[in-house]
C-alpha cells in the first residue's frame, strides 16, 4: 500500500528531545516501511526515517529561532500533499485541523488522528461542520467531548518499539521521575509534594514553554528551591530517557487534565518501571491497577501508592507493555484502519485512477 504520512512541524521526527506526536507518527511510519509499505513522510527537513521524506521546513520549527509563526510552513505542506495526494492509497494526517477543507474531496481514503484534548468549546461546532472526515482517537475517553455526528473509524493506542527502551529489574536510582512538560495540567507541583510527602528524592526532566514560563517562575521554581530532595534536569533526549526511567523506583504522573493517552507512561511500562497516575483521562484505560502501577485521586493516595511499589513486580510490568503498547500492534490497528477506509484501493485501482481511467476500480474490503 502506498501511504501517506503528514505530521506537525514543530519537531523534527522523531524528535531530539521533546514531542509526542512526531515521535509516534515516526515509529509507525518506520514500521509501515519494515512491514512492506511504500510509505512518504512529510515533515521537517531534519527528520531521520527509511520512508521517503518530503522536506516541509528546513528543521524543526520549534527549534529554528527565526521562525515566529508556523502557520505559513504548515500551509506550504498542505498544498504540497494536495500536489500529490493522487499518489497514495491512504493519507493519515497528524495535525489536528488544519487540513480538512483541503481533504474534503478525497476524505473517503484519508484518516486524521487526534492527539490532543477534544474538551474545548470551540471544537465541537467545528468537527460538527466536518461529519465526513474520518477520524481516529488514541483513547476512549478522549471521545467523550464531542456529541455525534462524529465518523470515528478507530481508536489505537500508542506504541512504541520493543527495543527502544530497555527492561531494568533492578533500577540504579533511589528517586521518583517526572517526565514531561512543566504545565499547570502536568501536575509536576503535584509531583513535588507527593515526593516530599514520602520523604524521596524527585527528579524532574522536562522542558518549559513560553507559555508556561510563568507557571514555573511562580510555582514551580520556588517549590524546587525549597524542596533540597528535588532536581531539575531539564529537557532530555532518547537515550537520557531510557537511563532516566529505567533506574527510577516510580513514574510521577500526576495529571490535572483530560490526558488524551500519555506517552510517558507507557516508556516507563516498557523500562519495567511501574506508574502511580491520577485518575484522569485515558488513565485507567493504560495502567493496570496492582500490575503496572497504580491509580489515585489525591495526594494522600499518591503517598500510600508508594509505600507499595516495591511490591510490584518490573518484569510485569514490562509485560503489560509487550501485551499492549507495541509498535508492531499500533501498526496492524492502523492498517486494519486504513483497510477499512471506503475510498482505499488497490494498486492497480490507484494506476487507473493516475491514467485518468476510473473503469473497474475495487475498494480493499
Amino acid at each position: 500500500m502506498k501511504i501517506a504520512q503528514i505530521a506537525p512541524l514543530a519537531e523534527c521526527c522523531p524528535p531530539q528531545l521533546y514531542g509526542g506526536t512526531e515521535r509516534i507518527v515516526s515509529y509507525l511510519t518506520e514500521e509501515l516501511v519494515r512491514q512492506g509499505h511504500e510509505v512518504t513522510l512529510f515533515a521537517s527537513g531534519d527528520s531521520r526515517t527509511k520512508a521517503k521524506l518530503v522536506r516541509c521546513s528546513d528543521m524543526a520549527l520549534r527549534l529554528n529561532p527565526s521562525v515566529k509563526d508556523h502557520m505559513p510552513y504548515h500551509v506550504m505542506m498542505l498544498d504540497s500533499v494536495r500536489e500529490q495526494a493522487d499518489d497514495f492509497d491512504v493519507l493519515h494526517f497528524h495535525i489536528d485541523l488544519l487540513h480538512f477543507p483541503v481533504i474534503r474531496d478525497i476524505a473517503d481514503r484519508t484518516v486524521t488522528t487526534l492527539h490532543g484534548r477534544l474538551d474545548l468549546p470551540d471544537l465541537k461546532p467545528f468537527y460538527a461542520a466536518f461529519p465526513e472526515i474520518p477520524l481516529v482517537s488514541i483513547s476512549r475517553d478522549q471521545r467523550r467531548p464531542l456529541a455525534r455526528p462524529i465518523n470515528w473509524v478507530g481508536n489505537v493506542y500508542h506504541g512504541l518499539p520493543r527495543d527502544l527502551l530497555p527492561f531494568r529489574a533492578n533500577p540504579k536510582g533511589d528517586y521518583l521521575a517526572f517526565l514531561g512538560r512543566i504545565s499547570p495540567e502536568k501536575g509536576p507541583d503535584r509531583a513535588i509534594e507527593i515526593a516530599a510527602r514520602a520523604g524521596m528524592k524527585l527528579k524532574i526532566a522536562a522542558k518549559i514553554d513560553r507559555v508556561d514560563q510563568a507557571y514555573w517562575n511562580e510555582t514551580v521554581a520556588p517549590m524546587v528551591a525549597a524542596h533540597p530532595n528535588v532536581e531539575y534536569i531539564g529537557e532530555i533526549n532518547e537515550s537520557q530517557k531510557a537511563e532516566f526511567l529505567g533506574n527510577a523506583r516510580a513514574l510521577l504522573f500526576p495529571i490535572d487534565w483530560p490526558e488524551p493517552f500519555g506517552l510517558v507512561m507507557i516508556e516507563a511500562m516498557a523500562c519495567g518501571t511501574p506508574v502511580i497516575a491520577f485518575r484522569c483521562g485515558s488513565v485507567p484505560e493504560v495502567i493496570t491497577p496492582g500490575k503496572s502501577g497504580f491509580i489515585v485521586k489525591t495526594l494522600d493516595e499518591a503517598v500510600e501508592a508508594l509505600a507499595k511499589v516495591e511490591t510490584l513486580d518490573r518484569s510485569k510490568v514490562r509485560e503489560s507493555f509487550e501485551k499492549r503498547f507495541t509498535v508492531e500492534r499500533m501498526a496492524q490497528d492502523y492498517f486494519a484502519v486504513y483497510r477499512g477506509l471506503p475510498g482505499t484501493r488497490t494498486e492497480a485501482a490507484r494506476i487507473r485512477r493516475r491514467q485518468g481511467d476510473e473503469v473497474g476500480l475495487q475498494s480493499v474490503a
